[in-house]
């Protein structure tokens, strides 16, 4: 069923982007109705029983090639040395077809980027942590890095890819949630600098120097300073950083466990030694080598792979014109030399025993970074085989670790897989479960995670708008689905408990501001199933002081049930100084045929609440989606007229879907036209697939330079039925 109102009739929907930012401005054309998509078949799915042990296994032919064709009577499994019997085998290959490419209908216009949309659970594909060890890392290798982090958002990353960048040294309020949302990692790469509080130094060794500071010239035969300092003291050092990136590494690992499927940590590191040197020059085991172990078994229990990268690359260990080796001995220079040969095998060999005992692999002294980061993405397929384990596998008292062992009944393949897994049971890696069950506590870890917690639902959508007199601000809009609340019986009614920490959080990772309260609510009988069936709209608004990208993060407990929930969102908020053309942030509104058409004919008393639809963004099939925004710094002619066209296209799962005929923005009865207001609508068929969409408008300016000619803004929506 289509809608065909009359053009120009007026549109009152009332914007919440603005002190009194309300709609009045002319429809577009008729709505028309969306076509209906092609239903795609489900992914296979495999199930396999909380009794088994699964174990990944990458199988490579000669040339680094996944083998796809391998038969479950070719593959062994060991444990502890004893043959298995495999119950479960399966191979999850990583090869996709390509994602649909944009056209619009101007093949002159300029490229209008295509929105990200959040992905659902059955919809994640792979899932990468890209973690950037600034701890570690020289000023060189920083920069290779965030160069192949780039590359890798740029033409590497695919559609279905759950990412995030995480810098072992950023604050808690860092870019680092994991998101199919480039603009949100491309935000995260330009924090990726050199830490000058780390180990790393402006290259990959420092200068030696024959003459330590403050004191007299050394003998020629004195050991060159610089890389051949005090040994155990720079090792303690060492130490000390790496168990800081090995913390942030066990975080992540324990957030990535509650994320299905594989999972894969890229770490760019500058490395870290396995071993200490003791008073006595002896090597020894210390807290790097305890915590790795540990790292491994959660990594290991998690699904989790580990690929290193030593971004560093190929490197000369001679001596440079960089170093000052005076009238240094032959025997100085070579064991000057010989150190930095040591500590870069040293240091490497760290990252290669992560990769190895987690079934990844380690891209050492290679100049390509991001080939290395291609031979990773390719090494996504693998065996899923799995066993059901002795009794006494789990018994703590007879055995501490579990050795695995696989081996392959083909000649001429490369296996690789985990190591083994500790006898003792799984812990809670739930963020909401708190050994202090403090309620401020809870909260806090639930707002800093990069991971997102789920114990109540939770939809924000925060909403970037100009108030001409107060400036630029964000207001958040906070749906909360209150069947995840508990309720107890009051004498006026129903009553609950919620606590609220909402926080954002600039783009250099320190808080902006903060809102931290308390409600009792306590609904009216008449009023409580309607409460259930719709939930409530919490909305909070932050003044935004500058430019930038921010990041808004909230999170709720219910202090009756304890359970917690959280949500976050990236927004960019524009400099409206520049001049530059820009949409603000839409807001929409879920009616029916019969609203719509009481709209049309100007009978309309009272509507659904934009605040609640625009917060929950879901429309309802058969209905009418309603849409508004702001346009600002368009360019005015001669005669203080702007010449701007808009249509609208929809995505879904990162394909067009629909995309609209352009139509003439009209701004008659507005006197700023500096905010201009412009609205329309689209019919949402009854037969639409119901499903995740993605509304986007796209705003022309024909007076403006050619590159400066384009806004969009866009939304996601769900439609149901």
């Amino acid at each position: 069923m289509s809608i065909k109102p009359s053009l120009h009739i007026p549109i009152l929907l009332p914007l919440l982007i603005g002190i009194a930012l309300c709609v009045a401005g002319a429809g577009q054309t008729s709505p028309p109705k969306l076509p209906t998509p092609t239903p795609t078949p489900e992914e296979d799915v495999v199930k396999i029983t909380t009794s088994l042990v699964q174990v990944d296994v990458t199988v490579t032919d000669r040339d680094g090639r996944p083998v796809n064709d391998l038969k479950q009577n070719e593959v062994e499994i060991y444990e502890n040395g004893r043959k298995q019997n495999i119950k479960g085998f399966n191979f999850v290959s990583d090869i996709r077809a390509s994602v649909q490419q944009v056209k619009g209908n101007d093949k002159n216009a300029v490229p209008v980027p295509i929105p990200g949309h959040t992905l659902r659970p059955e919809q994640i594909h792979r899932t990468f942590a890209l973690v950037v060890d600034d701890l570690s890392l020289s000023w060189e290798s920083a920069y290779y890095t965030r160069r192949a982090l780039k590359k890798f958002v740029d033409e590497q990353m695919q559609d279905g890819d759950l990412v995030a960048i995480i810098r072992t040294g950023a604050g808690i309020g860092a870019l680092q949630q994991f998101t199919s949302d480039k603009r949100v990692l491309y935000a995260a790469i330009e924090k990726v600098k050199w830490n000058p509080m780390g180990t790393g130094g402006v290259s990959a060794f420092a200068p030696v120097s024959t003459e330590p500071p403050d004191t007299a010239p050394a003998d020629p035969n004195t050991p060159l300073q610089g890389d051949l300092g005090t040994e155990t003291l720079d090792d303690f050092r060492s130490s000390v950083f790496a168990s800081g990136t090995l913390g942030a590494l066990k975080y992540i690992v324990t957030g990535m466990g509650q994320i299905p499927g594989r999972k894969s940590v890229i770490l760019f590191s500058d490395g870290f030694k396995l071993f200490e040197t003791d008073p006595g020059g002896f090597k020894e085991q210390g807290r790097v080598m305890d915590f790795l172990k540990v790292l491994i078994d959660a990594a290991n229990r998690a699904s989790v792979t580990f690929y290193t990268i030593d971004p560093r690359g190929l490197q000369y260990t001679g001596l440079t014109a960089e170093d000052s080796v005076g009238d240094t001995s032959p025997d100085a220079m070579n064991q000057a030399m010989q150190s930095r040969s040591d500590q870069l095998q040293d240091t490497q060999d760290g990252l290669r025993y992560l990769a190895a005992e987690t079934g990844g692999l380690a891209i050492v002294n290679n100049n390509d970074i991001s080939g290395g980061v291609k031979r990773i993405l390719d090494d996504q397929s693998y065996y899923l085989v799995a066993y059901e384990p002795e009794g006494e596998t789990f018994d703590p008292k007879k055995r501490k670790f579990n050795q695995l062992s696989v081996r392959i009944l083909r000649p001429g393949v490369h296996v690789r897989y985990r190591s083994g897994f500790f006898s003792t049971p799984d812990s809670d890696k739930s963020v909401a479960a708190v050994a202090n069950p403090n309620g401020v506590q809870t909260l806090q870890q639930a707002l800093v995670s990069p991971f997102g917690v789920r114990g109540i639902d939770l939809r924000l959508n925060a909403i970037y708008g100009d108030d001409p007199k107060g400036g630029p601000f964000v207001r958040s809009l906070l749906h909360v689905n209150a069947k995840d609340l508990n309720f107890n019986d009051d004498k006026e009614g129903k009553k609950t408990t919620i606590e609220i920490l909402a926080m954002a959080f600039g783009d250099n990772g320190q808080p902006v501001d903060q809102i931290a309260k308390g409600y009792n609510l306590t609904i009216k009988p008449e009023r409580f199933q309607a409460l259930l069936k719709d939930g409530f709209v919490y909305q909070f608004t932050f003044p935004i002081k500058k430019a930038g990208a921010y990041q808004f993060r909230v999170a709720i407990r219910d202090a009756i049930g304890g359970s917690v929930g959280s949500a976050s969102q990236f927004i960019q908020v524009p400099d409206l100084r520049k001049k530059a053309l820009t949409v603000s942030s839409l807001i929409i509104q879920n009616v029916t045929a019969d609203e719509w058409r009481s709209i049309a004919s100007g009978t309309a008393t009272s509507l659904p609440s934009a605040t609640n639809d625009t917060a929950l963004r879901r429309i309802t099939g058969g209905g009418v989606l309603r849409y508004g925004y702001e346009i600002y710094n368009a360019k005015l002619d001669e005669s203080k007229a702007a010449h701007l066209m808009a249509h609208v296209r929809i995505f879904r799962d990162g394909k067009l879907f629909y995309e609209s005929k352009g139509a003439p923005v009209d701004a008659t009865g507005q006197t700023d036209l500096q905010h201009i207001k412009n609205a329309g609508a689209l019919a949402i068929g009854k037969t639409m697939e119901p499903g995740d969409y993605v509304l986007q408008v796209v705003v022309t300016d024909s007076l403006a330079k050619q590159k400066q000619q384009t806004a969009t803004q866009f939304i996601e929506f769900e439609v149901v039925q």
